[in-house]
């Protein structure tokens, strides 16, 4: 797959349904909407009814969803949950609600939706000229990933690599420098994870590190440089070193690189969507595909 408009044709037809948590929020409502003008799934709105039905008037949206009531922000996220928990939806979807104040919620032991695994931001970038979708991880959940994180990162972003059509997804653990050095503990850190890779610690995957960005996608520069290496300038997926470098890669290839991205956060036993009031609508519409997608496959 070179281009994320293939999402929606992959995820059309879709007999999923989406709970989405706290749903009176216009920004969210036209996600929907355009999601069900494309046949990708079929809503369940937790929250203030009157709210949301004046807001779906209001946008035109007027089929393909089911409004649920709620009293309060926290109990439309907790039954929207639920929902999920108990198999009457697929997916959840974030609303008008903190990602924190949602996640608080789905991890909660009741629901049974843990995996044990941490969970992160997943991101995928087409990027102009670029050759190939590239998945990012993380690029605004966790702060600053210690190595077990990093590992957790990679076994989540490879479930979103298959689900593309990549069957064993190149690995490359970024740094400033592709050589190890004592004093910095992000080149140590992509070391171990390499050689838990060859030890099949990391299932699934080819993993390679540290590696510079340029010698992480370009194998002019890798080559360049002497690097030999599987990885090298073929990655698929890309690990931040922490959410500074991840969040800085995201805005600059969208806003200056005129890159489109499709997110989802996993590490849960269901992927849950997010978009964000600074996303384009397009965005928005291929993270309901990309999570489409996922769950046609599992995410476990």
């Amino acid at each position: 797959m070179r281009k994320l408009s293939s999402l929606l044709n992959l995820a059309q037809g879709s007999k999923k349904k989406v709970s989405v948590a706290v749903a009176e929020d216009k920004v969210v409502l036209k996600a929907v909407k355009a999601a069900i003008d494309n046949e990708l799934a079929e809503f369940q709105l937790f929250g203030n009814a009157s709210s949301i039905e004046r807001m779906c008037s209001e946008i035109g949206l007027t089929r393909g969803y089911e409004i649920i009531p709620a009293n309060s922000s926290a109990e439309a996220v907790a039954a929207a949950v639920e929902a999920i928990a108990t198999g009457r939806a697929d997916l959840l979807m974030k609303g008008k609600v903190k990602t924190g104040d949602l996640l608080s919620v789905y991890l909660k032991e009741e629901y049974g939706l843990r995996t044990g695994r941490t969970m992160n931001l997943v991101s995928v970038f087409e990027i102009p000229d670029f050759d190939r979708l590239l998945v990012v991880t993380d690029a605004g959940m966790v702060i600053a990933p210690d190595l077990r994180q990093k590992a957790d990162s990679i076994v989540n972003a490879t479930k979103v690599a298959i689900a593309l059509g990549i069957k064993t997804p190149k690995v490359a653990v970024l740094g400033a420098i592709e050589v190890v050095n004592e004093k910095m503990p992000v080149t140590m850190e992509a070391a171990v994870l390499s050689k838990m890779a060859q030890r099949h610690q990391i299932p699934d995957v080819i993993i390679d590190g540290p590696l510079a960005l340029d010698n992480a996608v370009s194998i002019e520069a890798a080559e360049h440089k002497g690097i030999e290496s599987p990885v090298a300038g073929k990655a698929d997926i890309l690990v931040m070193p922490d959410i500074e470098a991840g969040n800085i890669f995201y805005k600059a290839m969208v806003f200056l690189g005129k890159a489109l991205v499709a997110s989802t956060i996993m590490g849960g036993k269901v992927p849950i969507i997010l978009t964000s009031r600074a996303d384009s609508d397009k965005t928005k519409l291929l993270s309901i595909a990309l999570n489409v997608i996922i769950s046609k496959g599992g995410s476990k």
